[in-house]
């Protein structure tokens, strides 16, 4: 990369450190400007704006997820090895961001009533994941792992339930276990909708 490339990534590195502690309305251009050491118009040469800047932060939290979360998943056969992949690499990640935050349930709360590039671009984001879980649970039902009457969106609604329990409980309340009852509860899920004959 070039050196205003790499100014630019470390700029969102940083950004996305903060955006997922202070929220995405929380970023600032003057506060980012401190933590790298730059001059507000520095900061703002490589992003049109506070929104872009926020709109990018978004982009490279979305990547980062795909790329530890779903890529590996779906190297994992077709089916419930591969539903289970993607619950399991999600919950790993969650159980990180527990100290740090995830700017999906961030952004969830801070843009839900809130029209704009900014909501669209989020929206956007989360769709693009529930509808990659969506798909897995109903070739879960196509290869016969699931019980051929499983509604795979009330599948991937009670899977969510889960992984937003464990924000609330972990990070929220503090309480210790959340992350393996969310396991437990995952098992229990399967149980439910797996196929008998399998």
């Amino acid at each position: 990369m070039r050196k205003g490339e790499m100014t630019r990534a470390a700029i969102l590195d940083v950004a996305l450190e903060l955006a997922s502690r202070d929220g995405l309305e929380g970023l600032t251009i003057g506060l980012l400007a401190d933590r790298m050491s730059m001059s507000k118009s520095g900061v703002f040469a490589h992003f049109g704006s506070r929104e872009d800047l926020q709109i990018e932060v978004l982009k490279l939290y979305h990547r980062r997820f795909e790329q530890e979360v779903f890529a590996p998943s779906v190297k994992e056969a077709r089916g419930l090895p591969r539903l289970e992949a993607m619950f399991n690499r999600w919950l790993k990640r969650v159980s990180v961001e527990i100290a740090s935050g995830c700017i999906y349930i961030s952004g969830a709360v801070e843009y839900d009533d809130r029209p704009g590039p900014i909501r669209d671009e989020l929206v956007g984001m989360v769709r693009i994941w529930q509808g990659a879980l969506v798909r897995c649970a109903r070739q879960a039902v196509e290869c016969g792992d699931l019980k051929t009457d499983t509604d795979p969106q009330q599948l991937v609604y009670e899977m969510y339930g889960l992984v937003l329990a464990v924000h609330h409980d972990a990070r929220f309340l503090r309480m210790p276990g959340a992350v393996d009852r969310a396991h437990r509860g995952f098992a229990r899920l399967v149980e439910n909708y797996r196929n008998p004959a399998k």
